[in-house]
C-alpha cells in the first residue's frame, strides 16, 4: 500500500485545498458568493437541453467541489509523517467503516429525504465518503497509538 501513497508533503497541500473549499462554501451559502466565468458545456439540461456550447455561469459551486474533492483526496492518499506497517490495516478498517457508514447515510436519505433536499444529499455524497474515512482513520490511529 505504501507504494501507492503520495509523499507526506501532499497532505499539507490537501488540507490547504480543503480549507479553501470550506471557506468558499461558507461564503457561497452565507453571502451568496458568485464567481462568474465563461465555461464550455458538454451537456446541460436546465431549462432546455444544450450540448457543446459556451456560456457565462456562476462557477462558485463547481470551484468549491473541485477544491474539496481534490483536497480530501490528497489528504487521504498521502503518507503519514511516521508511516508504520500497521497503518495499512488501519486504512483498510477505516475504509470499510466509512463505506458502510456512507451506505447507511444514503439509504436513510433515500427513505426520508425528498425533493431538492435529496439533491443536496447527492452533492454532499461527493465528499461524505472521504470525510467519513478521514474521521475513522484519525480515531483508529489515535486508539492504536494510545493502546
Amino acid at each position: 500500500m505504501k507504494n501507492l501513497l503520495l509523499p507526506y508533503r501532499w497532505k499539507f497541500v490537501g488540507w490547504i485545498l480543503t480549507l479553501c473549499g470550506t471557506f468558499f462554501a461558507f461564503l457561497y451559502f452565507a453571502f451568496n458568493f458568485k464567481f462568474k466565468i465563461p465555461v464550455f458545456e458538454m451537456y446541460s439540461s436546465f431549462l432546455r437541453t444544450k450540448t457543446f456550447v459556451t456560456k457565462t455561469t456562476n462557477f462558485a459551486d463547481e470551484l468549491i467541489l473541485i477544491l474539496l474533492i481534490s483536497g480530501l483526496g490528497l489528504v487521504i492518499l498521502s503518507r503519514e509523517k511516521n508511516e508504520s506497517e500497521n497503518l495499512d490495516s488501519i486504512r483498510a478498517i477505516a475504509f470499510a467503516r466509512a463505506f458502510l457508514t456512507n451506505i447507511v447515510f444514503l439509504l436513510f436519505s433515500i427513505v426520508f429525504i425528498y425533493g431538492t433536499g435529496f439533491i443536496t444529499v447527492l452533492v454532499l455524497n461527493q465528499i461524505s465518503l472521504s470525510v467519513f474515512y478521514i474521521v475513522f482513520f484519525f480515531f483508529l490511529k489515535l486508539k492504536k497509538m494510545n493502546s
